[in-house]
């Protein structure tokens, strides 16, 4: 529909949105797998077998790849909208490109409230991106829808020299408003897949292992922690003080225990490692 309406911005919302549908597809694929991974049943122990480490490192991966090409493309589309204003715009046949337009902001707004409803089951990063996706697509052709409504009184005014300008200074416009969204999803996938500790989660685990230190006498304790995705990977060290009575092998992991119920969250999508050593470097 673009090329026929010769329309540069419709051009880029379907690149865009077929770049956003593939993703969803892949998006449903790893939310189905990282489900059957930590479902009780045959599959799920076989995925266990297979993947001992959970498959949760895949959704960052996904969000990376998605956030990179769109990123890339809306950067292309505002480059192209530039080039097309200073060569002095582009003609249009708006009446195929308003029937575009309309068509898919129905098809857009659909898919958004069906992301939104399926994602309170799902609860996963990645359909809440792909719902994100939608969102962004529907306020791209609406902005389109709303370009090409206004330039089409324009035809036939002291005004129609500004039509041809209208495509180019739309898509240049739509593509910059966009390109925050997943500049900022790609910045948190890279920092997901670098394993930078998160602040917030890196205190909440700080201030139950203070406490533990304090209560049990402990000389200290080291702390690593990571997250990716909606999975959280914990490693926990406390340093006994040499020398110290034994204690039967159930206070310690009522102790650990105590640790994880301290720490919270779901424990489905938690990796949580507690040790108890009285060698420092058992803890580095």
């Amino acid at each position: 529909m673009g090329l026929a309406s010769g329309s540069s911005a419709i051009v880029f919302d379907g690149i865009y949105s077929v770049v956003d549908s593939g993703m969803t597809l892949l998006a449903l694929l790893v939310s189905h797998l990282i489900l059957r991974a930590t479902s009780a049943g045959r599959a799920g122990r076989r995925l266990g077998e297979r993947f001992n480490m959970g498959l949760w490192h895949l959704e960052p991966l996904v969000v990376l790849v998605d956030g990179f090409l769109l990123v890339a493309i809306a950067i292309y589309a505002f480059v192209n909208g530039v080039k097309g204003i200073l060569a002095g715009g582009q003609a249009v046949e708006l009446g195929p490109a308003l029937v575009y337009a309309a068509v898919t902001l129905v098809v857009c707004v659909t898919m958004a409230v069906f992301g939104r409803l399926r994602n309170r089951v799902l609860v996963s990063d990645l359909v809440a991106l792909d719902t994100k996706g939608w969102i962004m697509s529907g306020g791209v052709t609406a902005a389109l829808l709303i370009a090409f409504a206004i330039a089409r009184p324009l035809r036939g005014s002291d005004w129609e020299w500004f039509v041809p300008y209208v495509d180019p200074l739309a898509l240049s416009v739509v593509a910059l408003a966009i390109l925050p969204v997943p500049l900022r999803e790609l910045a948190q996938a890279v920092r997901e897949v670098l394993l930078v500790t998160p602040a917030a989660l890196r205190a909440e685990v700080d201030g139950v292992a203070a406490r533990v230190t304090r209560e049990q006498g402990f000389l200290g304790y080291r702390a690593y922690v990571a997250e990716f995705g909606k999975a959280t990977q914990i490693e926990l060290y406390f340093l006994v003080p040499p020398g110290a009575p034994p204690r039967p092998l159930e206070h310690w992991d009522a102790l650990r225990d105590a640790v994880g119920a301290a720490i919270g969250g779901d424990e489905r999508h938690r990796w949580l490692t507690v040790a108890f050593t009285a060698d420092p470097e058992w803890a580095e």
